[in-house]
């Protein structure tokens, strides 16, 4: 086979996994939409995730032991986040209340030993409680509050394999953050563990995830908020990674 030939049928071999994996970018803009504000359209998410499904077609290595659909998935979810992200529409006060709120929640646990309470976080920031709730409501719509967003770098966090002399030791890193991460959900309290299973294991979104807990949407949303600051705080020692 000569090298035109050769390179046509690569080109087809990409376009082919472009077609075949192009509702995923669908799929992954829809259950990222349900935790934006309204001023985000789900066709620019669409846009930005298809340049990442494209990209992942261009750069893909079968060989490296991971499907495409998860090393797309990948791609196209860091795209959608990174569009998003240049355009930084969250206000400084959102800013502002997701640490507070983190602050909080670590000096409560640090001085009572045990999972800090809504009530107490509330008090310990001079809050009442609705207005506690609705600081994580705004922290949730405010931003991607996810596992990406834990402090640690990208690289990290992905099951991706870079090739180089640094494998061996990237595996061995990849895998102690995967075993610290899971073993810090288990410490969460047992209905926002739940919500994190249910949200990043099984993909429900906002309104699938309340009619499966009796709780409101914006209840989920508050109880996903306060995880992943939760989650944060606990994933520290990774920040410097």
């Amino acid at each position: 086979m000569n090298n035109k030939v050769a390179a046509y049928q690569q080109n087809d071999d990409k376009t082919k996994l472009v077609e075949q994996h192009a509702s995923l970018v669908k799929r992954i803009a829809h259950h990222l939409m349900v935790r934006l504000p309204s001023s985000v359209q789900v066709d620019d998410l669409i846009q930005a995730g298809m340049i990442g499904l494209l990209e992942a077609a261009k750069n893909f290595d079968g060989s490296k032991g991971a499907s495409f659909e998860t090393y797309a998935g990948i791609r196209i979810r860091g795209a959608m986040l990174d569009d998003i992200r240049k355009g930084d529409w969250t206000p400084r006060s959102v800013h502002k209340n997701n640490r507070a709120i983190a602050e909080a929640i670590a000096w409560v646990e640090k001085d009572t030993g045990r999972d800090a309470k809504d009530n107490e976080v509330a008090e310990y920031m001079n809050v009442t409680i609705d207005e506690y709730h609705q600081m994580l409501a705004e922290v949730n719509a405010g931003r991607i509050i996810g596992i990406e967003d834990l402090g640690v770098t990208e690289d990290v966090i992905t099951t991706e394999r870079n090739s180089g002399i640094d494998e061996p030791f990237d595996d061995v890193l990849q895998g102690a953050f995967q075993k610290s991460l899971a073993q810090a959900i288990t410490t969460l309290p047992e209905r926002e563990a739940i919500v994190l299973s249910l949200y990043y294991d099984e993909e429900l979104n906002l309104r699938e995830i309340g009619e499966v807990l009796e709780v409101s949407e914006s209840r989920v949303s508050q109880i996903h908020s306060q995880a992943m600051l939760r989650l944060k705080n606990r994933m520290k020692s990774w920040r410097s990674v």
